[in-house]
C-alpha cells in the first residue's frame, strides 16, 4: 500500500476493524517496515493489539478503546514518521510476516 499521513492511518485502522470478520486484521508498519503495529480482531468488541519495534507489547482492548492506544503506540514508535503503510491481513499466520524492503 501507498504510504499515508499517520493521523489518516488511524482513523482508517478504526473504519477497517469495524468492518473486518475475526480473525482479521491490520498492520501499520513504518517506511522501512522494520517498525510496526498489528490489531487483531479477536471477535466482535475485543482487539488483540501487538507493537513491535522500539518496544514489545501485547494489548487486549475494545473497539472503543483502540483509537487512544494507536495514538500512544504511535508517539512511541513512530517519533519521527509523519507517514505510514497499511496492510490487511487475513488471520494470526499473516502476522508479521515479512513485507518486500526497499
Amino acid at each position: 500500500m501507498a504510504l499515508i499521513n499517520i493521523e489518516t492511518a488511524i482513523k482508517l485502522v478504526l473504519v477497517i476493524v469495524r468492518k473486518i470478520d475475526a480473525p482479521a486484521g491490520v498492520e501499520i508498519l513504518t517506511y522501512k517496515r522494520n517498525r510496526g503495529v498489528s490489531v487483531m480482531k479477536l471477535d466482535d468488541k475485543n482487539l488483540a493489539v501487538q507493537e513491535r519495534g522500539y518496544e514489545e507489547n501485547e494489548f487486549q482492548v475494545t473497539v472503543d478503546e483502540l483509537a487512544k492506544l494507536l495514538k500512544s503506540i504511535a508517539k512511541r514508535e513512530f517519533p519521527r514518521s509523519r507517514k505510514v503503510r497499511i496492510y490487511q491481513i487475513k488471520g494470526p499466520d499473516d502476522l508479521g510476516q515479512e513485507r518486500k524492503k526497499i
